[in-house]
């Protein structure tokens, strides 16, 4: 599961603007999966979001 991956779920199944994606690579680590993490810190998304998110990303890897 790469970056690109991520975001295009990010957009297309919860809605995130681009200009929040921006901050959350701008403020978070190379590595894609703190990109969730980091959304939530700066409160981009809710926790339920997070818990969608982290869902998806087990999924992807099973």
């Amino acid at each position: 599961m790469g970056k690109a991956q991520l975001i295009d779920y990010l957009r297309g199944e919860l809605a995130l603007s681009n200009s929040a994606i921006a901050v959350a690579l701008r403020h978070g680590e190379e590595d894609a999966s703190q990109l969730p993490m980091v959304l939530w810190q700066y409160g981009l998304v809710t926790l339920e979001q997070l818990n969608t998110i982290f869902d998806w990303l087990q999924a992807q890897s099973a």
